[in-house]
C-alpha cells in the first residue's frame, strides 16, 4: 500500500479529508438527504440493492451518498456491510403469482387475463430533456400532475428487519387506479368515460374489498402458464426439495447448476449482462426470444418459524420478474416447443431482468442439446466475469504500488536490451574484418 511511501499515512489521511470535502461540494448548496436519494433516485437505489445483495433502501441511499454517486463503489459498500449482518434463517420462496402488480406487460399476447399494466416506465417517453425539472418549482409541478395520495389507506404494518414498506404517497398510495397503473386487476386501457386517464369509480379498490390492501386480490396468471396449459412450453422446473447452494456463503465452483447460475446473474453487473444479452440477439448463440411477461410490484417475504409450524410474514419487497419465451425445434425425446429464460431482481430493473433472462437461456444450451458457439454460452466465462465488485478489485489493484514488480521487469528489459546489443556487435565484427 501507499504506507510504504515516506509520509504515506499522512497523505492517506489528507486524501480522505479531500474526499469528504469533494463529496460535500459547495457548502452554499443544500446537502442531499438520504430520503431524497431513496425517493428521487430510486432506480439507482434499486441497482445498489440488487447487485449488493442487500434489500434496504436507506442503506443503499447511504452507500450512494458516501460513494459520491459511483454505483459500483456503492455496491461494494453494501456488500461489505452485508457481511457484518447476522443470519437467522432463510425465507420461504416468494410467490410472484401473488404479486401486487404496479407494472405488467407482455410482448406475446395483447389481451391477457388481468390486463396489461403500463405503470411507471420510460418506454413511451421521447427522450428529450425536460427543462422544467431544472427548477424545484418545475419538478413539483410535474409531480402534481399525478393523482394525489390515498386518504383511505389502512395503517401500514410495523417495519420488520430491513424490509421497510413505503406505500403512503407512492404509486401504491394513489387515490385512483390510473390507466397506466393498477392494483392487481388494473388494465392499461383508458375507458371512454374517463378522459383524464382515471378509471371509473366502481373499479377502484377499497379497504373493504381487500383488493390491493391485504394482498387478497385477483391473481394475474403468468403467460408461461397459459402456454403450459396447451403443452406449448417446457414445464417449469420441479422442486425436488434440495436446498440450492448459497453463492454468498461459498465460493463459485464449476459446473454450476441453474439455481447457482441465477444467483450469480441476479447480482451480476447490469452492463456486462446487457452486452452478453445483446450479443445473443446478434447471432452469438442464435437466440431471439419473445418477452413472455415482465411484471414489477411488491411480493410478501415470509420466514418459516419451526416453533410455530407455519410461515410468518416479514414484510414486502419490490421485485421485477422477466420470463422469456424461446423457440426450440425439439429433439429425439422432446417435441417442438418453447423454452424458458428467467430473470428476477430487486426493485424496478427491467433491463437487468431481461438481460438476465437472455443469458440464462443461453447457458442452458447443454441441457437442450444445442451447440456451444458463443461467449454467452460459456458458463465459466460468464459467471467468472459478471461480478462487478470482483472485476473492480482486480482492475483497480493495478493502480496500487507495484514498485518491486516493476523494478524486476525494468531490470529484465535492460538485460535483454544489453544482450541484444552484444549479439549485434558480435555479428557485425566479422563483416568489419572482411571489409578491412
Amino acid at each position: 500500500m501507499y504506507v510504504a511511501v515516506k509520509g504515506g499515512e499522512a497523505a492517506i489521511r489528507n486524501a480522505h479529508g479531500l474526499l469528504a470535502k469533494r463529496r460535500r461540494g459547495d457548502l452554499s448548496v443544500p446537502e442531499v438527504g438520504l430520503d431524497q436519494i431513496a425517493e428521487q433516485l430510486s432506480l439507482a437505489v434499486d441497482r445498489v440493492m440488487a447487485e449488493g445483495s442487500l434489500y434496504d433502501r436507506e442503506l443503499a441511499a447511504l452507500a450512494i451518498k458516501q460513494a459520491r454517486g459511483d454505483l459500483i463503489e456503492a455496491i461494494f459498500l453494501a456488500r461489505a456491510f452485508r457481511t457484518t449482518l447476522p443470519r437467522f434463517g432463510a425465507s420461504v420462496p416468494v410467490d410472484t403469482g401473488a404479486m401486487r402488480v404496479r407494472r405488467r406487460i407482455s410482448a406475446t399476447f395483447k389481451d391477457l387475463p388481468g390486463g396489461q399494466v403500463l405503470g411507471p416506465t420510460f418506454d413511451y417517453t421521447h427522450r428529450l430533456l425536460d427543462e422544467r425539472l431544472a427548477t424545484r418549482a418545475g419538478d413539483d409541478a410535474s409531480a402534481q400532475t399525478a393523482p394525489s395520495a390515498r386518504t383511505d389507506m389502512p395503517p401500514l404494518p410495523p417495519e420488520a428487519g430491513c424490509f421497510r414498506p413505503r406505500l403512503a404517497g407512492t404509486e401504491l398510495g394513489n387515490s385512483r387506479v390510473q390507466a397506466g397503473e393498477g392494483w392487481g386487476g388494473g388494465t392499461a386501457s383508458t375507458p371512454d368515460d374517463a378522459p383524464t386517464g382515471e378509471a371509473p369509480a366502481s373499479t377502484l379498490p377499497s379497504p373493504a374489498s381487500g383488493r390491493g390492501f391485504s394482498g387478497v386480490h385477483p391473481p394475474m396468471p403468468r403467460v408461461t402458464d397459459l402456454l403450459g396449459d396447451e403443452g406449448l412450453i417446457e414445464p417449469a422446473p420441479a422442486d425436488d426439495g434440495t436446498p440450492p447452494r448459497d453463492l454468498t456463503r461459498e465460493p463459485l465452483s464449476f459446473p454450476a447448476d441453474r439455481p447457482l447460475r441465477l444467483q450469480a446473474l441476479a447480482r451480476g453487473d447490469e452492463g456486462f449482462l446487457l452486452a452478453l444479452g445483446y450479443s445473443t440477439q446478434r447471432g452469438y448463440a442464435r437466440t431471439h426470444p419473445f418477452v413472455g411477461e415482465i411484471r414489477f410490484g411488491e411480493v410478501e417475504v415470509s420466514l418459516h418459524a419451526e416453533e410455530l409450524g407455519f410461515a410468518v410474514p416479514l414484510g414486502e419487497i419490490s421485485i421485477t420478474e422477466c420470463q422469456s419465451v424461446n423457440q426450440f425445434k425439439g429433439s429425439a425425446t422432446q417435441p417442438p416447443q418453447f423454452t424458458r429464460g428467467y430473470g428476477l431482481v430487486f426493485g424496478q430493473l427491467e433491463r437487468k431482468a431481461m438481460s438476465m433472462a437472455l443469458v440464462d437461456r443461453s447457458l442452458r444450451f447443454a441441457e437442450l442439446g444445442e451447440e456451444k458457439s458463443a461467449p454467452a454460452q460459456d458458463e465459466e466465462f460468464v459467471l467468472s466475469h459478471c461480478d462487478n465488485v470482483q472485476a473492480t478489485g482486480f482492475v483497480e489493484h493495478l493502480k496500487l504500488p507495484h514498485y518491486v514488480d516493476f523494478q524486476a521487469e525494468l531490470d529484465l528489459i535492460r538485460r535483454m536490451r544489453a544482450e541484444q546489443e552484444e549479439r549485434a556487435d558480435d555479428d557485425q565484427a566479422p563483416h568489419k574484418e572482411a571489409a578491412e
